[in-house]
C-alpha cells in the first residue's frame, strides 16, 4: 500500500511579515522529517517585529534553504502532498522554492481531497481531537502531519504506524 505524504509548516505571520519557519513532511515509509528554516533576508519585516519568533534561534538552528529544497526535491518528488487545509501551506511552499528559483517538484493538496467520506470542517474537527487525545502541541509541524498521519490511518489509508 502506497502511504500518502503530509506535510505541516509552522510559519511567521505580522502585519508585515508571513514566512515559513519550521516544516515537515512524511516518508514513503511513514516516517518524518521536521526541519528548522533559516529564513531569507528578503522575508523579514524592516522593523524587526517578529511577533513571538525567535529570528536568533532560527538564524543558528536553521538550515539553509537550498539544502531544504534539495532535501524536499529528493523525498517527494512527482508525490501529490497533502496539508491541513487550513493554513496558507501552499503559499509557503512557493515562498520557498522560488527563493532558490525553483518549482516544488511535487503538488500540494487539501487532506480533504484524500478523504472524501467527511467534509473539511469534520476532517479539521478530527484532527484537533487526534492532536488533543495524543497530548500534541498543535503548532509545532511534526505534530500536525502526525495527526494526519493518524487521521489517514483511522480513514483506512495507511497500515498501523
Amino acid at each position: 500500500m502506497s502511504i500518502p505524504r503530509f506535510l505541516d509548516i509552522e510559519y511567521c505571520q505580522t502585519e508585515d511579515a508571513l514566512f515559513p519557519v519550521a516544516i515537515a513532511w512524511s516518508l514513503a515509509d511513514g516516517q518524518m522529517k521536521t526541519v528548522v528554516i533559516t529564513p531569507e533576508e528578503s522575508w523579514l519585516p524592516e522593523d524587526g517585529d517578529l511577533g513571538d519568533i525567535d529570528l536568533l534561534y532560527l538564524e543558528e538552528q536553521g538550515v539553509p534553504l537550498l539544502e531544504l529544497v534539495q532535501e524536499l526535491h529528493q523525498d517527494l518528488p512527482d508525490q501529490t502532498v497533502y496539508v491541513d487545509g487550513i493554513d496558507p501551506d501552499e503559499l509557503l511552499v512557493d515562498l520557498i522554492f522560488s527563493a532558490v528559483s525553483q518549482d516544488a517538484p511535487f503538488e500540494v493538496a487539501p487532506v480533504s481531497e484524500l478523504i472524501s467520506g467527511l467534509d473539511s470542517e469534520a476532517i479539521e474537527d478530527r484532527r484537533r481531537q487526534l492532536l488533543f487525545d495524543e497530548g500534541l502541541e498543535p503548532q509545532l509541524p511534526e505534530n500536525g502531519v502526525y495527526a494526519l498521519l493518524l487521521l489517514a490511518q483511522e480513514e483506512g489509508l495507511l497500515d498501523d504506524l
